[in-house]
């Protein structure tokens, strides 16, 4: 009874910012860059920052002794990011931002306490990393939901049946505020996008699990809970330093965004192949008993031969467009 509550109380909050963002033109306009065609509300990952806030209030004796690192810096990092969807900000406030929140994050998860100070600098890098690719791959109908739903459901499953690393209510409001935004971006004409307050909330969110569960088991692989979009971007970002290009501004070499662009691909079959890719990973990831460098190379080889024989494929099949 208590999540269908938290689930009206959700869909309430967001249909009352669809309100808000109508009156405001906070609304995400295509452009040479984008996957999509139609003016499109923006901020709908606001419902993130909002099922944490609903969390506390109805956990509000964990929240204040347990949580209470963890919801300033994701709370911080969405405010940030909602202001920059809707006016853009400086470089230096978005960093100042981002680094005291993966500080928040990472005292939540007491890995200052944990681990060694030069260990410190590897795990800002990682996390803030991830959060970008995290915000990277947020380009086309459910592919932020799709892939959030499928990780926090894993998360749910190692938290419940395999080891214990938090509440699970903590992840169970996650996951409902996943399926409440799916309910209005998984659509072939999506009623908002997630925006920069969506990707990088649920990002947060999500590093947050991961980085309990790495700090509880003492198992790195974890990791690779977030490996189709590591890979991805990686070979991405190593794509376009060969080509000679500006990593940080903004591009369509993502193969999703090839897919979705020149292939004609539906958003929302691109969205779930995604997922599950991510989601065979993870049934692999939970189940293997290999060691940890034979689990990298089984995930790695293959579907990073996957990603550079369909982005060689696509850009022979565009250049022989052009040629004609």
């Amino acid at each position: 009874m208590e999540f269908i509550l938290i689930t009206i109380l959700l869909f309430t909050a967001i249909l009352i910012y669809f309100k808000i963002a109508d009156k405001y033109n906070i609304i995400d306009k295509p452009n040479h860059r984008s996957a999509h065609s139609q003016i499109t509300l923006r901020g709908g990952g606001i419902i993130f920052p909002i099922a944490f806030v609903i969390f506390s209030i109805i956990n509000y004796k964990e929240a204040m002794s347990m949580y209470w690192s963890f919801g300033l810096g994701l709370l911080s990092i969405s405010l940030v990011s909602f202001i920059d969807d809707v006016k853009t900000l400086s470089g230096k406030i978005r960093i100042t931002v981002h680094f005291l929140s993966v500080a928040l994050l990472l005292n939540f998860a007491e890995m200052f306490s944990m681990m060694p100070v030069w260990v410190w600098p590897i795990f800002f890098i990682i996390v803030i990393g991830t959060l970008n690719a995290y915000n990277f791959m947020d380009g086309i109908n459910g592919m932020t939901g799709a892939y959030t739903l499928v990780t926090l459901l894993t998360l749910f499953y190692i938290n419940r049946d395999i080891i214990a690393f938090t509440q699970e209510n903590f992840i169970i409001y996650a996951i409902l505020a996943s399926l409440v935004f799916l309910f209005f971006n998984f659509r072939k004409k999506a009623k908002c996008f997630a925006g920069d307050v969506g990707s990088m909330g649920i990002g947060f969110w999500l590093i947050a699990l991961i980085t309990l569960l790495i700090m509880k088991t003492q198992d790195y692989r974890y990791i690779l809970l977030f490996s189709i979009y590591g890979i991805e971007v990686v070979l991405t970002i190593i794509e376009r330093l060969l080509l000679k290009e500006n990593i940080f501004e903004a591009h369509r070499r993502h193969l999703y965004q090839l897919l979705a662009n020149e292939k004609k691909m539906s958003h929302l079959v691109i969205s779930i192949l995604y997922a599950l890719a991510q989601l065979a990973v993870n049934v692999f990831l939970i189940h293997s008993k290999l060691p940890v460098y034979a689990v990298i190379l089984i995930i790695f080889v293959p579907f990073g031969s996957i990603y550079l024989f369909l982005k060689l494929k696509l850009k022979k099949k565009l250049q022989s467009t052009v040629i004609k």
